[in-house]
């Protein structure tokens, strides 16, 4: 068996091939306490990973929840308002009038709604005017009409 090398070398004391030996692998208690502080030091990571996480998602609730309580209270506001007009006397005695109800001596009267808008002449329709509105072009189209010509 001489020419022949061994199957190991001179300062490992594991053959080549074994487990051992696989990239300077061994298992001995402080490597193993070393992988089993790392695996809880990740653990513990991630519960307080999870514990942020929920505590941001609670804190956007709470805000959400304070935007919909401060809409909900401009709605309250604003219904109380209401209730405020429609409890003067002048809003009741209106509102009796589109009932046909009204003061003695008082003759009603409705609009029939068959009967067609006045038209822009007519007299007492200064308010009633049809105005076109002209949007004003985009920069791009000031651009072409500019440059090919107009529309």
């Amino acid at each position: 068996m001489a020419g022949r090398e061994p199957d190991y070398d001179a300062d490992d004391a594991a053959p080549h091939g074994s487990l051992d030996a696989i990239g300077g692998l061994r298992f001995t208690r402080r490597r193993s306490a070393v992988l089993v502080a790392g695996f809880v030091v990740i653990w513990l990571v991630g519960v307080f990973a999870n514990q942020a996480s929920d505590a941001a998602a609670a804190a956007s609730q709470a805000d959400a929840l304070q935007a919909r309580n401060a809409a909900l209270q401009q709605d309250i506001d604003s219904l109380q308002a209401e209730l405020q007009l429609i409890q003067e006397p002048g809003f009741i005695s209106s509102a009796a009038h589109g009932y046909m109800l009204g003061l003695p001596g008082e003759i009603p009267f409705t609009i029939d709604p068959s009967v067609p808008a006045p038209s822009p002449n007519a007299p007492g329709s200064v308010g009633i005017v049809r105005v076109n509105v002209v949007q004003p072009a985009s920069p791009l189209d000031a651009w072409l009409a500019a440059l090919f010509g107009g529309r």
